[in-house]
């Protein structure tokens, strides 16, 4: 059974449910398409991450980005 994790910033309003569902759909498409696998099988999670949740140089996300 594929597994697929797809991790993504929440930002924005976005991803929208619409861009989630065609994320999903497309990944599964794929896998079938390339690998051969079972679109019914195959499972696909989006991890939608905010900005104030991760980091870089020290900072999180939504630090850096405001000095840009």
């Amino acid at each position: 059974m594929p597994f697929v994790n797809i991790k993504i910033t929440q930002e924005n309003g976005e991803p929208t449910s619409e861009q989630k569902q065609e994320l999903i759909k497309g990944v599964t498409d794929l896998l079938a398409k390339v690998l051969k696998k079972n679109k019914a099988s195959t499972v696909v999670i989006i991890d939608e991450i905010q900005t104030d949740n991760y980091g870089l140089g020290g900072k999180s996300i939504t630090e850096v980005r405001k000095q840009k």
